[in-house]
């Protein structure tokens, strides 16, 4: 009896936390209001479009970011010109776990129809497995008018089912080609130099050159300042003919000495991403790969899965992938934006990169549609500048939730840490709203920062409070400190390279992610 009162007391405690920093919150928000944003939709219907030129908006890339782009100014009766580097299937092994907040800005684009057609599967949750421990979180999506859930599939089906729609546009144009270099003048980009297929060299002219190449970008630099980090790497594994332990829900392995992601990404396929930190990871060629992953992985893979698992080991079908961070750090150039992975990147744990890429290109679209001259391009950059300030909400929870969790799921020796991480499965095990608030953030369906931090701090205080009840001991105590402390050196750091000032108290969550899709 009194070791519920005391949980009881402890659940209060979050509580009240909560209430404080929403409070913080609240009154530090809605006092900075952005002009340019409330006059933007009268503005939107007062400026007719007009032309001058053949381009009107040069895309290098035509992936996710690119082709969704393309697309939707397209629509609104822009003159694009797409140059990609290899218009054939890509066959990657991310960008196959679609979030539900990405599936809605997919529907803001008229896009969700790419999701068809392609064995695309629905995603309505993950589930945690933890130290022979299992437990199963679904996505808050009762409010939902529509069919909205996560999608998930084979990355290059849906990109060319983007760049299929795309070039029914009558005015959008892609065409295969490397592009070598931006052409600048006077301060200004006014084009690109590319390389065509056929080996011919062509420079082509714009008003706006938005880049989104990829992860890969040969451009980035000079539009930001690319500070990437490698924290880990992926090695991909395709299991076939087998049924995960949780039907339509993506899983996570708390495993050691780092996270395993599995999810269906066809009717028959399920993907399995092996996080191995570090710079240096097992060679494929010589073996050492696949005696780790049958050795150190399979004891730790659901039993449901562990032969295919194993199967696809010994058949070799072993894919590696670095895996890249970098925060967003624009360096705002006339006549040339960023977009994408090209742009900005995050630990691929939590999904949440194809949701930031398309929730920047509906910012973009949504604020080129007022522009009738395009020409003037310093007065475009200073118009496109507010982009940077209302893609932080969504992009920056999504980007923190990312860094933080991979740290937290990830096993340690030391004893601090190990307690965070059990507090964090117990948390969110907890159901109600210690398991949807988690939830809906990492879905994209809660983008406030605010949220995510009273939520990561709840987790530690919960520690705390276990690690004291039901007795406290000095020993226990001083855990507890290490515990916060540890939790503190988790999430500071990544709050200050995604710029926690204009993260935290940006006004722009209330005013333009609102959903046309709740009741």
């Amino acid at each position: 009896m009194e070791l519920k009162i005391l949980q009881l007391y402890i659940l209060g405690g979050i509580i009240a936390t909560w209430l404080g920093f929403a409070l913080i919150y609240f009154l530090g928000v809605k006092k900075n209001k952005p002009e340019h944003y409330l006059d933007f939709h009268k503005r939107i219907n007062q400026l007719v479009q007009t032309h001058n030129g053949a381009t009107d908006v040069i895309i290098v890339g035509a992936g996710v970011a690119g082709a969704a782009l393309a697309y939707s100014l397209g629509k609104d009766g822009r003159r694009v010109l797409v140059i990609e580097r290899d218009l054939g299937l890509q066959d990657r092994i991310v960008g196959e776990l679609l979030q539900p907040g990405g599936y809605m800005k997919l529907i803001q684009l008229d896009l969700e129809d790419c999701v068809e057609e392609i064995d695309a599967q629905k995603v309505f949750g993950y589930a945690l497995f933890m130290d022979g421990k299992s437990t199963k979180l679904a996505y808050p999506l009762e409010k939902f008018t529509r069919d909205v859930s996560g999608r998930s599939f084979h990355n290059g089906r849906f990109v060319q089912r983007m760049r299929d729609k795309a070039a029914t546009v009558p005015n959008v144009r892609l065409e295969q080609g490397t592009v070598t270099s931006l052409i600048e003048e006077k301060g200004s980009v006014t084009g690109v130099r590319y390389k065509t297929r056929a080996g011919q060299d062509i420079t082509a002219n714009a008003p706006l050159t938005i880049v989104c190449d990829g992860c890969f970008s040969n451009l980035r630099r000079g539009l930001c300042k690319p500070d990437i980090d490698i924290p880990s790497s992926f090695a991909a594994l395709l299991l076939k003919n087998c049924e995960a332990p949780y039907p339509n829900h993506g899983h996570v392995i708390l495993a050691d000495p780092s996270p395993i992601l599995c999810y269906r990404i066809s009717s028959t396929e399920i993907r399995c991403l092996v996080d191995i930190p570090g710079k240096k990871i097992p060679s494929v060629g010589n073996g050492d790969m696949a005696l780790y992953l049958k050795t150190k992985v399979a004891p730790q893979i659901p039993p449901e899965l562990r032969p295919s698992f194993i199967d696809t080991v010994d058949e070799g079908s072993i894919k590696t992938m670095a895996n890249r961070s970098m925060p967003a750090v624009p360096q705002p150039t006339p006549g040339a934006i960023l977009l994408g992975d090209s742009f900005n990147m995050r630990h691929p744990l939590t999904g949440g990169g194809m949701t930031v890429a398309l929730s920047d290109v509906v910012i973009v679209r949504d604020l080129l549609r007022p522009i009738g001259n395009m020409n003037d391009s310093f007065a475009l950059c200073d118009h496109l500048d507010s982009f940077y300030t209302l893609r932080k909400p969504l992009a920056s929870t999504i980007n923190t939730l990312a860094g933080a969790l991979y740290k937290v799921f990830s096993a340690s020796h030391d004893q601090a840490r190990t307690e965070l991480r059990k507090a964090c499965f117990d948390y969110l095990t907890l159901g109600g709203v210690f398991s949807s608030g988690p939830i809906a953030l990492l879905s994209g369906l809660n983008p406030k920062p605010w949220s995510l931090v009273l939520h990561f701090f709840s987790v530690a205080v919960f520690g705390v409070g276990r690690l004291l009840l039901p007795f406290p001991s000095p020993q226990r105590a001083w855990l507890g400190v290490g515990l916060i402390l540890d939790a503190s050196g988790i999430i500071f750091p990544i709050l200050k390279s995604e710029g926690a000032a204009p993260m935290l108290l940006s006004s722009s969550s209330a005013t333009y992610y609102k959903s046309p899709f709740l009741h």
